[in-house]
């Protein structure tokens, strides 16, 4: 549970600030050279390994970039439900390459449009129900597949090392990569004020640079690139004949969304964590946002019968490095991107920079993203047992990345999907957080009506539950407060709302004492971060909201608070009187 302030960050710019236009346009099209590369060689490569032609690449290209950057939009602005509210970048799934190239040999792109449609719907599914998934889809989770996502993505990045072409001086790509990586480590490191912001930029322009001195820029590419361009023809259209190859197909293509999805929820905790000075609780109504603006590309996606999006890490990354969380920025990323959808010529102009130089750039921005995703797991607290999910699940991930895991027998289980190091540890972490739960300690609950006459029916139902977990009296008026003070808290936040309401509260031993979880209507305030900000404030002005909070943070080891659309979940943890004798469950 956070308590008092937290130290101050490097974030200069929180989320709903405004920075100056010049530097949200800087970090705009900062963020869109950085991830245009792949958003188009994603489609490229599927396209090109299937055997399809022309004019279906060039579609495909086109309105993979145009939906990318409309998503990125949706990301920042949030509409309605979908959207995060967070600079979140947008673009085409690498993770979906194996089973894209399969659906287009079997079915050609009309299935492919069909299957990522279908799996996009299930995805919307998912994001609404974001909340049934809590236990599984943990921030221990998360943080393991962001770990993996650098994993993964770092031996492709090494491989861009030496793309240069033949005739290239031997020492051009050596010197232009150590050129961009000195660069931007030592003005991040060193720069104070605005210069740091605009490290990656330099970095990038000054690697250019010296590749352009050994004649490494792709020149040719610019000059023979038209300057306004749009695809008049490849639209596949669907194949609505649902035969063998769809459903032998389908299973892969939802396990696979269901991973991107895990990647977006890893990625919108992530991107709150670093868009504000003082740290405050997951707000999980924006990562179901997240979510479903990634369902939304997807569909998108399978409507104009390209391969799949999710959201880009790199943004968690250019956020923690600048400090500038702003969702302006990612407004301007996204019309940048929508509007080099239409000219090739200066997409061809950040497509032609050198793969060294890329490499070099990506490679900082991956190893502050592998940063992020240990922070999440540590600030949600790492006891034995995630320790091992982590731990176990991140060498099965480096292991099967690396093809040194039963290669025989991997490479052709479920189309090869676990020769993927992020969806093979990403799988493994659910897979025994899932086993930590089904063995746990039984659950009690009790369902009633969400108002202040339920209190005598919880008193009974806490007595009850003490007798039988073998807690004496002062555990259990322990328990007795602590679940007064939250029911207290949580009718103070839902007053306004005269719809009746339901409560369920779960009663189950943990390590040192015993956990209760409210499940109940949504209020606007976290208790996480106003229990946080309580040492902020003198107990003379204190309101009388606030006793409940102040004796809830006496009572309590620890209140997680995850807020969902219409569903609050409130964990409290208390833990046994000093004088408690342990007992046998």
């Amino acid at each position: 549970m956070a308590t008092g302030n937290e130290l101050p960050t490097s974030v200069r710019y929180e989320a709903d600030e405004q920075p100056p236009l010049p530097l949200s346009v800087g970090l705009g099209v900062q963020l869109m050279v950085l991830i245009v590369a792949g958003i188009v060689l994603t489609p490229a490569i599927v396209i090109r390994a299937a055997g399809g032609s022309e004019t279906y690449l060039a579609w495909a290209v086109f309105a993979a970039v145009a939906i990318s950057g409309t998503t990125t939009v949706l990301q920042a602005v949030r509409f309605g439900r979908i959207g995060a509210g967070y600079v979140l970048a947008m673009g085409t799934s690498g993770a979906f390459i194996a089973i894209c190239v399969t659906a287009l040999v079997e079915g050609g792109p009309a299935l492919l449009a069909t299957l990522v449609v279908i799996s996009a719907l299930f995805q919307f599914t998912f994001s609404a129900r974001l909340s049934l998934f809590r236990r599984v889809l943990t921030p221990t989770v998360a943080g393991t597949v962001i770990m993996l996502i650098a994993v993964t993505v770092m031996p492709i990045i090494f491989g861009m090392l030496t793309e240069v072409p033949e005739d290239a001086p031997p020492l051009g790509a050596p010197i232009c990569a150590v050129a961009t990586l000195v660069t931007v480590c030592a003005i991040a490191l060193k720069a104070r004020g605005a210069l740091r912001l605009w490290a990656p930029v330099i970095g990038v322009a000054v690697g250019s640079a010296v590749a352009a001195y050994f004649g490494l820029y792709d020149t040719n590419r610019v000059a023979e690139a038209s300057w306004i361009g749009f695809p008049t023809a490849g639209w596949p259209g669907f194949d609505l004949e649902f035969g063998g190859a769809f459903w032998s197909l389908l299973p892969a293509f939802i396990f696979v969304t269901l991973v991107g999805a895990i990647e977006t929820i890893g990625d919108s905790v992530a991107i709150q964590r670093v868009s504000w000075k003082q740290r405050r609780a997951v707000d999980f109504r924006a990562v179901q946002g997240a979510v479903a603006a990634d369902g939304m590309g997807n569909l998108l996606s399978g409507l104009a019968g390209t391969v799949p999006n999710t959201t880009y890490s790199s943004s968690v990354s250019v956020t923690e490095l600048t400090g500038v969380g702003a969702r302006v920025v990612g407004l301007v990323l996204g019309i940048v991107m929508v509007a080099f959808a239409f000219f090739p010529k200066a997409l061809a102009v950040v497509l032609a920079i050198p793969g060294p130089v890329a490499a070099a750039y990506v490679t900082v921005l991956l190893a502050m993203l592998f940063v992020v995703g240990m922070k999440i797991i540590v600030q949600d607290g790492v006891d034995y047992r995630k320790g091992l999910i982590v731990g176990v699940s991140f060498w099965l991930g480096v292991g099967f990345q690396n093809g040194v895991i039963f290669p025989e027998f991997v490479a052709d289980f479920a189309g090869g999907l676990l020769q993927n190091g992020m969806t093979a540890g990403g799988l493994a972490a659910i897979l025994l957080t899932l086993f930590v739960e089904l063995t746990a300690p039984r659950r009690r609950r009790i369902e009633l009506a969400f108002e202040l006459s339920a209190l005598p029916s919880i008193r009974e139902f806490l007595a009850e539950c003490a007798s039988r977990f073998g807690w004496n009296e002062a555990m259990t008026q322990r328990l007795d407060a602590a679940s007064e003070e939250t029911l207290l808290t949580l009718l103070q936040d839902d007053e306004a709302d005269q719809e009746p309401r339901r409560l369920q509260l779960t009663v189950h031993k943990e390590d040192g004492g015993a956990a209760l979880e409210f499940i109940a209507a949504p209020g606007e305030a976290n208790l996480e971060d106003r229990i946080a900000l309580l040492n902020e404030r003198l107990d003379e002005t204190s309101g009388e909201r606030e006793i409940s909070l102040r004796l809830l943070r006496h009572l309590a080891s620890s209140v997680r608070h995850q807020q969902y659309h219409d569903t609050d979940i409130v964990t409290v943890s208390v833990d046994l009187p000093k004088t408690e004798p342990v007992t046998a469950a």
